[in-house]
């Protein structure tokens, strides 16, 4: 039986803890305050380790706090009339999000994604009300995920009175994740570092920016896979869903990251796998990425210092993927043990990665046009964006 090594409890700052257990009136009540596990042996070194913030405990996963942030934000605005249809593109994630806030706020809602999806998806999207459209090819520069932008286009000019999030560029993506880092902030006291996917660049920027404002000197680590476009990479074809991207998202604040980390698929399978294994916490992708990246810089780093990973999300999806062998085998993704720690390149350009490989020079790549806090996109098309 696996032992594990769990620090003291921790005293939060008197005033932020929430009430847990609170009954729940409407299912967006059901939404935050989700835990934090201590992932230490075996699947860290001995006597080392980080926190894990579980944010499969929402009803569908992290993106359920932008989509009802979003969606709520856009109604106070005026730009999403009542009784709109909501339409946008995701990989799945924050779909579940935007059906839950249709239900909600009552909203039908489309959704847009492609081939890729985790085949159980399409299921609960169709379950909890949205219709889902799948594109066919991908576009011949911006690859599966411009081709779903496109579609969304087509599909706003079918709905006149029909609103787009447009997740990657609004800024109320971002400011959605404030709560959540006040609450690791209260269940944690201090915080030395924050590992942290990096897809549309909404919780990175969200959570990052709240943290260094209480802890300046706080290391942000972002996670990306091999392929995307988000760190000045070549765009080439990728397997994850939930992280990477092969646009340029306006919401990636780069002055915020320390470095960038760039994860395989199999690498990522073996990670959350393993945790499957040794703590029964576990998720997808993107769990498997930032988990690898967070159990070296535990390794690397001094014992005292507190570490924070965010999970976002479950496992249960990628039953037919990432915990799934026939998948896994067809793909060639077993059997590959990560190294112990991580390839380095000195920037960017330097070369195309297809392992686990680090770089400490991050820079915004050109064409990129931050976000503006206080201007959230409201019209009902999709901005302009470098592909």
């Amino acid at each position: 039986m696996n032992t594990f090594d769990v620090p003291a409890p921790l005293c939060p700052p008197a005033g932020l803890l929430s009430s847990p257990g609170r009954p729940a009136a409407t299912p967006a009540q059901l939404v935050g305050d989700t835990p934090v596990l201590w992932v230490g042996e075996p699947f860290a070194a001995a006597g080392r380790g980080f926190w894990a913030k579980l944010e499969g405990h929402n009803p569908g996963g992290i993106k359920d706090r932008t989509a009802l942030y979003m969606v709520r934000s856009a109604r106070e605005r005026g730009v999403l009339l009542p009784g709109a249809r909501i339409v946008e593109s995701t990989s799945g994630t924050l779909g579940l999000g935007l059906a839950l806030a249709g239900t909600v706020f009552g909203h039908p809602i489309s959704v847009v994604t492609d081939p890729g999806m985790e085949p159980m998806m399409g299921g609960l999207l169709t379950a909890h009300g949205a219709m889902v459209h799948t594109v066919s090819a991908p576009h011949p520069a911006g690859g599966w995920q411009q081709a779903r932008r496109e579609k969304v286009k087509e599909l706003l000019a079918r709905y006149p009175e029909a609103w787009c999030p447009d997740q990657y560029n609004n800024p109320d993506n971002v400011a959605a994740y404030r709560p959540l880092a006040h609450e690791l902030i209260a269940q944690l006291g201090r915080i030395d570092a924050l590992v942290v996917s990096v897809g549309t660049g909404g919780h990175s920027a969200g959570i990052a920016s709240v943290l260094r404002e209480h802890f300046p000197h706080l290391r942000v680590v972002g996670v990306d896979t091999c392929g995307s476009t988000i760190f000045g990479q070549p765009a080439t074809t990728r397997l994850m869903r939930g992280l990477g991207s092969s646009i340029y998202p306006r919401n990636v604040a780069y002055h915020l990251f320390d470095e960038v980390h760039w994860v395989s698929a199999p690498e990522a399978v073996w990670a959350a796998r393993t945790l499957a294994r040794a703590h029964y916490a576990t998720g997808g992708w993107s769990v498997g990425a930032v988990a690898l990246v967070a159990r070296w810089l535990a390794r690397t780093s001094p014992a005292e210092e507190r570490i924070v990973t965010v999970f976002p999300d479950g496992p249960q999806r990628y039953t037919g993927t990432v915990f799934d062998d026939a998948y896994c085998t067809a793909h060639q993704l077993l059997g590959h043990l990560p190294a112990n720690g991580p390839d380095e390149i000195t920037h960017p350009g330097e070369a195309t990665v297809t392992r686990w490989t680090r770089c400490t020079s991050v820079t915004a790549p050109l064409g990129h046009e931050p976000a503006v806090p206080g201007r959230p996109a409201g019209a009902r098309r999709l901005a302009e964006v470098a592909s």
